[in-house]
């Protein structure tokens, strides 16, 4: 099965200490159709954290991360995306 990733989709983002959260896409880089099993392309994310101490008044942060890979294209154990139905 083929897939392909836009602004708004949704994905799996983990953060820079390999915290997963829900993500959101904001921009992708590269090819964006790719088979199933194959990284997908590089994207700019936005997600709500869970660190505490990024709390405001206004409840939670926003943080981004641009050009992230997706977790197939890097050993990395943080700072990459996949897709929801992806296991890792």
């Amino acid at each position: 099965m083929e897939r392909s990733i836009k602004t708004g989709d949704h994905v799996i983002v983990a953060d820079e200490y390999g915290v997963k959260h829900d993500g959101l896409v904001t921009e992708s880089w590269g090819s964006v159709a790719t088979k199933d099993g194959e990284p997908g392309p590089c994207v700019n994310v936005l997600f709500v954290t869970a660190a505490q101490d990024k709390r405001d008044q206004y409840g939670s942060q926003i943080e981004r991360l641009s050009s992230c890979s997706h977790k197939l294209s890097t050993p990395a154990p943080g700072r990459f995306w996949h897709w929801p139905d992806e296991t890792f």
